[in-house]
């Protein structure tokens, strides 16, 4: 069952993703100019221009994502970190398999924090979240994010008996719920938790819901920024963005915690 779900929601994120609305406007204009439908052609087509050059100019995502990052404090004052959870995502699994060398993609700023809180508290166990998230995944085969992520804290240094490997989740319900099972957290002890800032809403909420006691938001990877600075001609990055904002609220929906008095808080955020 649990399979199944994951399926849909693989299958409902592409059908949200605006590129496939740009593409079904282009085929529906296509289908009625096939039928003589001149009009109704011409209109879609119109709109599709429309919202495409709309996307193109225009930081739309960045409008969506804010809210989100803003929700957590950067930099939250720690005194006591007993263990840093960094979720997977930052970390490219088949090139890195294909070059022989570890690959970080947008978001490797979760590696990088997560290794600079554990020189910072070198009592403190690192655990990483992360398995393969793809459809061709369910056939098997593939590398999980888990085994790049061992080879990158390796590499820099990280004592082998320090790292907690979570390399079975597909998503990250799935991620809170494993990752609770491998490390056994205990009350009293505190947790920080690593992931993007536009992720950690939904992050804190799955992890909450699985039982996490004082776990701490850590968001980094922030993707908005001043909505005139991002004013221009960028179609492709626009898209990109305006894709990760639709996932986040579409994930935030499903989990049920779209709410703002929903999501945990923590001291100093808003």
């Amino acid at each position: 069952m649990d399979t199944l779900i994951y399926i849909i929601s693989k299958l409902v994120g592409a059908l949200v993703r605006p590129e496939s609305w740009l593409i079904i406007g282009m085929g529906l204009a296509l289908l009625a100019l096939l039928l003589r439908r001149l009009q109704l052609a011409g209109f879609v087509l119109g709109l599709t221009f429309c919202a495409t050059l709309l996307v193109a100019i225009f930081p739309l995502g960045e409008l969506l994502l804010q809210p989100l990052e803003a929700r957590y404090p950067a930099n939250p004052t720690l005194e006591q970190v007993d263990g840093i959870i960094v979720l997977g995502g930052g970390e490219d699994p088949a090139k890195s398999v294909f070059w022989g060398q570890t690959q970080l993609r947008e978001g490797a700023e979760r590696y990088t924090a997560a290794l600079e809180l554990a020189r910072r508290f070198p009592q403190a166990q690192v655990l990483f979240a992360g398995g393969k998230g793809q459809l061709r995944d369910l056939a098997g085969g593939g590398t999980s994010e888990g085994s790049v992520a061992q080879a990158f804290f390796s590499a820099q240094g990280l004592a082998p008996g320090r790292l907690l490997l979570e390399q079975e989740s597909r998503n990250t319900s799935e991620n809170a719920s494993h990752s609770f099972v491998l490390a056994q957290p205990k009350v009293g002890q505190t947790w920080v938790l690593v992931t993007s800032a536009f992720h950690m809403p939904r992050a804190m909420y799955a992890f909450t819901q699985a039982g996490w006691p004082g776990l701490v938001a850590y968001p980094v990877d922030y993707r908005s920024g001043k909505f005139v600075d991002g004013i221009g001609w960028d179609l492709a990055d626009n898209l990109r963005v305006l894709n990760t904002a639709l996932k986040e609220y579409v994930g935030l929906l499903v989990y049920g915690g779209w709410r703002r008095d929903a999501l945990p808080g923590q001291a100093g955020s808003e």
